[in-house]
């Protein structure tokens, strides 16, 4: 098995290696616009064969970066990027998109089939208030000849003042876009791609907004006759677990598990939240996404525990 190793380009990323294959890019001090609330992204990302399942500021929402953390209402803030959806108005863009700016690194490490990656991070709105103080870890590990996982844990502390509520475009008023949260954009190639759960196989219209443990995204590679699989699973003590799930197939590829999607999570003054996720890379079809679920729900249980 070959071994993973890390590269830490100072001030910038760190890139996760898998042999000759670069697997990912964690840009955790990224040059985005404050339009676009800067936070740090895994792009891109690939599977262990080198083929690329992510997308990067595409041009149809350019704050959309690979594999992101993205909360686009927190209280009255957006740290997800663009414009901020309004009750009875609309999407407006307003002064508040947020940073999620990197404080220290806590952990950079490897050994032959796992790396390890934790910070430190500060969450300061558009007008510079303290907001949120995030520890941040992710892990990537080898889970087969085909296929490898990152988990991604998060632990946020309300350092405002005052309560924090996290919740979505749908928490105020708009009809099943629950969006916020781990979200992953794909390919331009996987659009139209089929979406998985442990139900079976169906599109965004059928399963947004459904609960399920974990979602997959079946799509295919321009260029080369070959499919990749995109998987999510969410830890069982995350809040609102099973989530619902904002997902789309049409007009472009994502998978977001959503605690948020139709119901605010609330952390008081000085108190945190902690959601674990977990994500598994694979070169394969939607056939084969159930025992890629497996293989991500024992690596969670190890390194997201």
């Amino acid at each position: 098995m070959t071994a993973l190793t890390i590269t830490h380009e100072l001030d910038r990323e760190v890139v996760v290696r898998d042999g000759d294959v670069e697997l990912f890019r964690y840009v955790y001090a990224p040059d985005s616009p404050q339009l676009e609330s800067p936070r740090p992204y895994v792009f891109p990302i690939r599977t262990r064969a080198g083929h690329d399942v992510g997308l990067y500021r595409p041009h149809d929402h350019v704050w959309h970066k690979g594999l992101s953390w993205s909360l686009p209402v927190v209280n009255d803030e957006n740290f997800w990027g663009g414009p901020t959806y309004v009750r009875d108005t609309g999407y407006v863009q307003l002064d508040n998109n947020g940073t999620q700016g990197h404080r220290r690194f806590t952990q950079l490490s490897r050994s032959e089939d796992r790396a390890v990656i934790e910070h430190e991070l500060d969450w300061t709105t558009q007008s510079g208030e303290e907001y949120i103080s995030e520890t941040r870890r992710l892990t990537a590990a080898v889970t087969g000849d085909a296929s490898w996982t990152l988990t991604f844990e998060t632990t946020l502390e309300n350092v405002s003042g005052a309560q924090i509520a996290i919740g979505s475009p749908t928490t105020r008023g708009r009809e099943n876009a629950g969006y916020g949260g781990l979200f992953w954009r794909g390919l331009r190639s996987f659009t139209d791609g089929s979406l998985v759960t442990s139900d079976g196989v169906g599109t965004g219209n059928d399963v947004r907004g459904q609960r399920h443990e974990w979602m997959a995204f079946e799509g295919k590679q321009d260029h080369i006759d070959a499919t990749s699989l995109v998987l999510m699973l969410d830890h069982e003590q995350n809040p609102h677990h099973p989530p619902q799930w904002f997902a789309r197939s049409e007009e472009f590829a994502a998978l977001n598990p959503a605690p948020f999607f139709s119901e605010e999570v609330v952390i008081p003054v000085g108190e945190s939240a902690t959601f674990r996720y977990g994500v598994g890379i694979a070169d394969g079809t939607a056939s084969d996404a159930p025992a890629l679920a497996d293989l991500v729900r024992g690596v969670l249980a190890r390194d997201g525990a």
